[in-house]
């Protein structure tokens, strides 16, 4: 006799990022030597100092259950991040911290969303946000944008997208695969548009705030828009910048409502994010920032080099970005040369006859397009794009 599966598991699909991690693995495992540009995943160690206090954690007995939204300690740290880096206020009681950024995310939708809602999901978008939507019983609303737009919505778009079902718009800058960021000036402009709007919540995911390199300083969009600061949920994590992935800590400041709600959410979850990566990521928040600024400097000469280097490349059109670090080429005239019929067939391409592993921009809601992760190495980067070269020659 077969198990049935809820429903609404029909509504959504495994994470097509993680499956390509997977098969780039499985691979590797059987011999062959992939060059895995599939993951965002920092390629950096944990820096030294945050080791260290994950460490003084485990051997002073911080092992145990804290409070649910996260430990006194590292709400400080957070305030004061959100103070010194956004210009932003929030009481503890109006922060969250949970089991990494995609957490805080998903349990944003869960406490703003219901059934017959609609949020705003910009393309190309990171792979969860619409399957988040669909778990929440609500629909994802996609507005597309292109490498033509440098992928981001303008006012009228928005203002097109919006009716009056409409309850959530999700903004990620840096962009999660573009790398594309809006200025000040553009979320001021997307601002006036929601202010007629009030039931609206703006879910700002900036978790690749410090992996940035535009000539004009990050602005975060409560920043930007400080007449809906009150429906604004600031979504950031150590994960990123900090070369944390496996730390699992993501944080949120905002409405205190909602903020309550999803601090109800997570306690019937998961409930307390782990008191050691807690430990670790308060001396990430509070200590010397010249190790993130470092490793942007890296990931900068990354993305000079492989921009430069994919646009050299036939049917490639590589848009240079303003931070992440992410290369996200429109591969349509390499379809063409090629005779495939999409971005996945070219994605299998890659994998079978350069060793090499992307991820297809339709799972980003942009077919024509490959993400390609540069937190790898020069020298990784140079390898890759020489088989892709000889590849496709």
């Amino acid at each position: 006799m077969s198990v049935s599966v809820s429903k609404r598991m029909a509504r959504v699909k495994p994470s097509p990022t993680n499956a390509v991690v997977a098969l780039a693995a499985e691979l590797k495992a059987a011999g062959r030597n992939i060059i895995n540009l599939g993951a965002g995943e920092p390629d950096f160690p944990t820096p030294a100092h945050i080791r260290e206090a994950g460490i003084s954690a485990i051997e002073t007995g911080k092992t145990r259950y804290t409070p649910i939204d996260g430990t006194m300690e590292l709400k400080l740290a957070i305030q004061k991040k959100f103070s010194r880096d956004n210009a932003l206020h929030y009481e503890p009681a109006e922060i969250l911290v949970s089991s990494g950024a995609k957490q805080t995310c998903f349990n944003a939708c869960l406490a703003s969303l219901g059934a017959g809602d609609e949020a705003i999901v910009p393309a190309p978008y990171w792979v969860s946000y619409p399957d988040m939507v669909r778990l929440a019983d609500a629909e994802p609303v996609v507005i597309d944008t292109d490498i033509g737009s440098g992928f981001r919505i303008s006012p009228q778009q928005l203002r097109s997208a919006i009716t009056p079902r409409t309850r959530l718009l999700f903004l990620n800058s840096p962009s999660n695969p573009t790398g594309a960021c809006y200025s000040r000036r553009q979320l001021a402009e997307l601002g006036k548009i929601l202010a007629d709007h009030p039931r609206i919540v703006i879910a700002s995911d900036e978790i690749y705030e410090h992996i940035y390199w535009a000539d004009e300083p990050f602005a975060s969009f409560a920043e930007a828009c400080p007449q809906l600061y009150e429906r604004t949920i600031t979504i950031n994590g150590v994960s990123k910048c900090y070369a944390m992935t496996g730390w699992r800590i993501g944080y949120a400041g905002g409405p205190r409502a909602l903020i309550a709600a999803m601090h109800t959410l997570q306690s019937q979850s998961t409930s307390n994010p782990c008191s050691i990566s807690q430990a670790a990521a308060a001396a990430a928040i509070n200590g010397d920032q010249t190790c993130v600024a470092d490793m942007t400097t890296a990931y900068r000469e990354r993305h000079d080099h492989i921009v430069a280097a994919l646009n050299e490349i036939p049917g490639f059109e590589c848009r240079a970005s303003e931070g992440a670090f992410y290369a996200f080429p429109r591969i349509t005239g390499v379809l063409e040369q090629r005779r495939l019929a999409n971005d996945a067939e070219l994605v299998a391409f890659l994998l079978n006859e350069a060793d090499v592993a992307t991820v297809p921009g339709s799972a980003f809601g942009a077919p024509g397009y490959i993400r390609i992760s540069f937190a790898c190495s020069l020298d990784t980067l140079r390898e890759a794009i020489h088989r892709i070269r000889k590849a496709l020659s």
